[in-house]
């Protein structure tokens, strides 16, 4: 039996990092709304919502910290897609979906590692 591809294995590295991050918000009374949104511009690894405030978070998934802690991958351009990001999600809800509700929006960074789970809340 040969092993899987290297691209198989991130995938599933990262879906694993996802699934512990979903179990992470939903465990402290969020609603994952989404999960791997995709649109043109790109993909929402998380989208939560508690009460009024509503959560796009990225998930950062590695096997250790040898290139640094996996939230440094978040830089200045990966937060701009994502809050551009953010807005198509919003512009996509159907009408009536909560449109008219007033959101408190707010960005994470989830990084996994085999060692630890952390989320910076409110990171940009």
């Amino acid at each position: 039996m040969s092993a899987a591809p290297a691209s198989q294995r991130r995938r599933d590295l990262g879906v694993y990092g996802e699934d512990l991050a979903a179990l992470w918000y939903q465990e402290r009374g969020f609603e994952v709304l989404d999960r791997n949104w995709r649109c043109p511009q790109g993909e929402i690894d998380i989208v939560a919502r508690k009460d009024d405030v509503l959560v796009f978070s990225e998930v950062k998934t590695r096997t250790s910290n040898s290139f640094g802690e996996p939230f440094e991958a978040v830089g200045p351009a990966k937060q701009r897609r994502l809050r551009r990001l953010a807005g198509a999600w919003l512009r996509a809800l159907p009408a009536g979906a909560g449109r008219r509700r007033s959101f408190a929006v707010r960005f994470d960074v989830v990084s996994v590692t085999p060692e630890a789970l952390s989320v910076i809340e409110a990171a940009f």
